[in-house]
């Protein structure tokens, strides 16, 4: 009898231990059940999230959003989230998802409670100063006034960076963006900083751009990606796999214009995996077959979201750097879907 107890009691300990982890196995069920998935973004970030005229949402973050809603079927309920926002947003299921240029660290990965699935967009921090200042690098703005964001990696780079170069600093303090941007523009800060990205999407907004220039150093690594909550397993992997799958659509030539002809057409068996011609794939992450389909066709591959929203014919004008896929130079991988 009491071998039995002991017994029962190993198992009931068993399932209590497993019931927090299966609570949260949930994500995607809320998702189909609401009809919309809330992404979580930036405010009116140039170029990476942003609402037109119209309050239509566009950029390179909102691009992600829209791939991954598509791959479920579903439309997007876009929620801005300031830096010190967007982890409650998440924590507390305000958001689902956040694509908001959100650095993949340890600390938040870990003692903070997120996954990160991946990394859609490689950066590092730099600095922005007016011409007129004659600073030509970072090495010069001992005791300068820098506006920086709160609550971000930023500001620790910014304190790491100007303490192991034995330089001072007084920080400009905001929580917003655009506040910060404002500042700098009306000369309450010397220096802007942030991830160099944002530099170059922020510095067109400005009131006379050309009197600004970005400093060549870059003093962080800044793998920037998609951010969801601990524990639940199934919905980091689809966001995981929606990102892959438009990374391997650009490696395997398949864009917005072409991918129904390329899933009539493709003999390349990973096309036909991808685009749910064969296999189960679908059911891996609880989507239909067509998931990654329904995704390239909402927003093309990766190099045409980049090419849409911060490429070289846009007001950004970036290149791809290290963003580049790994067979042209790049750093962007994907695992192959076998």
């Amino acid at each position: 009898m009491k071998a039995r107890l002991l017994a029962g009691l190993t198992v009931l300990a068993m399932l209590m231990a497993f019931a927090p982890l299966a609570s949260a196995q949930k994500t995607l069920s809320d998702v189909k059940a609401r009809g919309a998935l809330k992404c979580g973004v930036g405010v009116q970030s140039p170029a990476f999230a942003y609402a037109d005229e119209q309050g239509n949402y566009k950029g390179f973050d909102v691009d992600f959003c829209k791939a991954t809603a598509a791959a479920i079927g579903v439309p997007v309920k876009f929620v801005q989230t300031s830096a010190k926002e967007r982890f409650p947003a998440l924590q507390s299921g305000e958001v689902d998802l956040l694509y908001r240029t959100t650095t993949w660290t340890m600390e938040r990965d870990t003692k903070l409670g997120f996954d990160f699935s991946g990394v859609n967009y490689y950066d590092g921090q730099g600095f922005m100063v007016r011409k007129e200042l004659g600073v030509k690098s970072a090495k010069e703005l001992d005791g300068a006034s820098v506006c920086v964001a709160t609550g971000t990696t930023t500001e620790l780079n910014l304190s790491d960076y100007f303490r192991s170069n034995g330089m001072k600093y007084k920080a400009v303090v905001m929580e917003q963006a655009p506040d910060l941007l404002k500042a700098y523009d009306a000369g309450r800060c010397d220096v802007y900083t942030t991830d160099r990205s944002s530099l170059a999407s922020y510095r067109p907004t400005l009131k006379n751009p050309k009197d600004n220039i970005i400093l060549p150093e870059v003093i962080s690594k800044e793998p920037l990606g998609p951010t969801v909550r601990h524990g639940d397993n199934q919905w980091g992997d689809l966001v995981r796999w929606v990102l892959n799958a438009l990374i391997i659509a650009e490696e395997k030539g398949v864009t917005q214009a072409n991918v129904d002809e390329m899933r009539k057409s493709s003999k390349d068996p990973e096309v036909q995996r991808m685009l749910g011609v064969t296999g189960e794939f679908g059911s891996y992450i609880g989507l239909s077959n067509d998931w990654a389909y329904k995704a390239i066709k909402a927003v093309g591959n990766y190099g045409e979201i980049f090419d849409r929203d911060l490429g070289p014919n846009t007001p950004i004008g970036l290149d791809r750097g290290l963003n580049q896929l790994w067979s042209k130079g790049g750093i962007l991988y994907a695992p192959p879907i076998r």
